[in-house]
């Protein structure tokens, strides 16, 4: 009994360890950029040595993948709640919304996940394989694209083009609110419009729009 408490004590540390790493890591490369952080200006931030990082990771590159994941599980386990809705168009407008609050409650993992180049560049160098965690978020729109086509929602359009387009027009509108160039554009040219229903409005737009497609 004393050992197996022994044991769990010490994975316990480990884990808080790699927390921690993951933690100071993911603010000091969205405060200075990817090449100007390394594993020793993490160690220092950390107080511990350098050695102790690379127990967990090879290089900082494998610590801004580290994060990548993180960020990638924490928005598979919100889309997983989607799979009892049975309606397909109900469901892709859900997992919408649920993008688009990801979005703005975790700005700092959209970054790393959807604007760093370096997490994908580290898949292309380093992971030989599918990219797990990437591939099972767009798989999980193309599966739903894939039953509003059978329902003859937008039957005429490719399957992963269709997806790529709505994909890709979610995180435009979610990468113009986090970067300041949508509250921006609503200031300018549409002052009386409050920001927040300027991005339900651009979202509600995409619906119609590919609502209406055949």
């Amino acid at each position: 009994m004393e050992e197996t408490k022994v044991k769990n004590k010490r994975l316990e540390r480990k884990e808080e360890t790699r927390r921690r790493i993951l933690e100071v890591a993911k603010e000091l490369f969205l405060k200075h950029g990817y090449d100007e952080v390394s594993i020793r200006k993490i160690a220092d931030k950390l107080a511990i040595s350098p050695t102790t990082i690379y127990l967990y990771y090879k290089d900082k590159g494998d610590v801004i993948y580290a994060l990548h994941q993180e960020g990638f599980k924490s928005l598979a386990m919100q889309f997983d709640v989607l799979r009892n809705v049975d309606e397909p168009f109900e469901r892709l407008k859900a997992m919408g919304r649920i993008y688009i609050k990801f979005a703005l409650d975790n700005p700092d993992f959209y970054e790393l996940m959807f604007i760093m180049k370096e997490p994908i560049d580290f898949v292309n160098r380093s992971c030989a394989s599918e990219w797990e965690e990437g591939g099972a978020a767009f798989g999980a729109l193309v599966n739903t694209v894939a039953d509003c086509q059978n329902k003859g929602y937008f039957s005429s359009i490719e399957l992963h083009a269709m997806a790529l387009y709505i994909w890709s027009t979610i995180h435009g509108i979610c990468s113009l609110k986090l970067q300041g160039h949508l509250d921006h554009v609503v200031k300018e040219h549409l002052p009386n419009q409050e920001n927040t229903s300027t991005l339900e409005s651009a979202f509600n737009t995409l619906i119609s729009v590919i609502k209406g497609i055949k």
